[in-house]
C-alpha cells in the first residue's frame, strides 16, 4: 500500500530539529546562544566583584556645598585717580561796554571767535556833534587868549605911567585884576577843550585787555548808551577754565597744582590743565565743591560745553577688591569673608580710592582674608561653602 504523508508548514517547524537544513533558523539559533552566554559571563564577574567585599565608595559631604570663589587680595601700591564732570568756561571773563555819552554805531571791527590787542578800536561811534563841540571850543580858547593878550597890554601901559603920576594905583590893581581873569578864561577854555576831546576819545569802544571774543552784541547802525548790556565779552588772554564737580572726599585729596586731563564731550582728544583754585564753599544741595582747572586756549575747548576730568590724588596701599565683592545695605559697605570651617561672616568696610583696576578699602581689611568674590548677594552670614581661592582680586 502506498501512503501519502502531507506536512504543513508549522508541522514543519516542529520537526526540524538539530538536523535542521534551513540556514536562516540556525544563524538566529546561534545569536541566542551567544547572547545568553554573554549575560551570563556578566553576571559572574559581578558575583566575584561583590565577593571580594568591595563597596562603591561614600559620597563626598563637601560635593553638596556650592563653590565659592574667593580672593586674598593682600595690599597694593594705588595711584588715586579721581574722576569728574563740568563746564568749561573763560578763566577771566571780561564784559566790555560802553563808557562814553554813546551814540549811533558806526563800523564794528571784531566779531566772535577774534583775537584782539588791548586798545584796538571795537566799535567806532559817530561824533559829527561832538567834534563840533570841540571846535567850538578851540575857538573859545583863540577868544579868551586875545582878551588876555590886550589884558596885559593895558597893564604895562598902566605900569609905565603909574611913575609919572597919570595913573593911580587904584588904577593899576584894576588892571592887574583884568589881566588874571582873562588869564583864567583861557585856561578854563583849554580845559574844556580837554574834556571834550577825552569823551569823544571815550566813544569809540576799544579792548580793554587782550584776548578772544567771545560774545559780540552790537550792529552798525545801533543806537548804544551807557548803562546798557556790554557789547562784547571777551576771554581774557584766551584762557580757559573747567569748572569740575566733586564730592567732599575727593575734593579733600586734590590740592592746587594737581595735574588733570580734560576731554570734551564729542571729542576724542584731551587738553592738559592744573588746578588753580579751589573754591571754599559747598553746595547745600548736591554736597559738592568747585575745583577750577586751568587751560590754555584750544580751539576744542568751547565755553558753556560739557567736559570730564580726570585728576591725580596721590597714593596709597591698601587692599584692593572688585565692585562685585563690595555690597551695601541700609547699614552701610560691607563684604563677606571665608572663616573657619569655611563659614561665611559679614565684614563691615569703608571704601577709598576708585580706579580703573578696582576699589581701595581703607578700613576692615588687613588683606589677608579669603573674601567672596561674587555672588555675595544669595549668601548669608553663618553659610558654609566650599571655597575657590583665587590669589588676588585684581587678576
Amino acid at each position: 500500500m502506498n501512503y501519502e504523508t502531507t506536512v504543513t508548514a508549522d508541522r514543519a517547524d516542529e520537526l526540524s530539529g538539530p538536523f535542521d537544513v534551513h540556514p536562516d533558523r540556525a544563524r538566529k539559533r546561534r545569536r541566542w546562544v551567544v547572547g545568553g552566554l554573554l549575560v551570563l559571563l556578566a553576571a559572574v564577574i559581578a558575583y566575584f566583584a561583590f565577593a571580594r567585599g568591595e563597596a562603591p565608595p561614600p559620597a563626598d559631604a563637601g560635593a553638596q556645598l556650592p563653590v565659592v570663589t574667593v580672593v586674598a587680595p593682600g595690599r597694593a601700591t594705588v595711584e588715586g585717580a579721581i574722576s569728574a564732570t563740568g563746564t568749561i568756561g573763560a578763566r577771566r571773563e571780561i564784559p566790555v561796554g560802553v563808557v562814553g555819552e554813546g551814540g549811533r554805531v558806526v563800523s564794528v571791527a571784531a566779531d566772535q571767535g577774534d583775537w584782539v590787542r588791548q586798545g584796538q578800536i571795537l566799535v567806532s561811534v559817530d561824533r559829527a556833534v561832538q567834534n563840533q563841540q570841540a571846535s567850538a571850543a578851540a575857538a573859545q580858547i583863540g577868544v579868551a587868549r586875545a582878551d588876555a593878550n590886550l589884558a596885559q597890554a593895558n597893564l604895562d601901559r598902566a605900569l609905565r605911567l603909574v611913575d609919572r603920576g597919570f595913573i593911580s594905583k587904584a588904577d593899576v590893581d584894576r588892571l592887574t585884576a583884568t589881566r588874571d581873569a582873562a588869564a583864567a578864561r583861557v585856561r578854563v577854555a583849554e580845559a574844556q577843550l580837554r574834556e571834550l576831546q577825552a569823551r569823544n576819545a571815550r566813544l569809540n569802544i576799544v579792548a580793554p585787555v587782550s584776548g578772544l571774543v567771545l560774545t559780540r552784541n552790537v550792529e552798525p547802525g545801533q543806537t548804544i548808551g551807557a548803562g546798557g548790556q556790554p557789547v562784547f565779552t571777551l576771554a581774557q588772554g584766551g584762557e580757559m577754565e573747567l569748572l569740575a564737580r566733586l564730592g567732599e572726599e575727593d575734593l579733600a585729596q586734590v590740592t592746587v597744582g594737581t595735574p588733570v586731563t580734560v576731554t570734551p564731550a564729542g571729542l576724542d582728544r584731551s587738553y592738559t590743565g592744573q588746578i588753580w583754585q579751589i573754591e571754599p564753599t559747598i553746595d547745600p544741595q548736591t554736597r559738592q565743591g568747585t575745583a577750577r582747572v586751568a587751560l590754555a586756549y584750544a580751539p576744542g575747548l568751547r565755553p558753556g560745553g560739557f567736559a570730564s576730568a580726570e585728576m591725580r590724588s596721590g597714593t596709597v596701599v591698601a587692599p584692593m577688591l572688585p565692585e562685585s565683592a563690595i555690597l551695601s545695605d541700609d547699614k552701610g559697605s560691607y563684604v563677606y569673608i571665608v572663616g573657619k570651617d569655611d563659614k561665611v561672616e559679614r565684614r563691615a568696610v569703608r571704601t577709598g580710592m576708585v580706579t580703573n583696576r578696582g576699589i581701595t578699602i581703607a578700613e576692615g581689611l588687613t588683606g589677608a582674608e579669603r573674601v567672596v568674590l561674587r555672588a555675595g548677594g544669595f549668601l548669608s552670614p553663618g553659610d558654609r561653602i566650599k571655597p575657590s581661592l583665587q590669589r588676588r582680586a585684581a587678576e
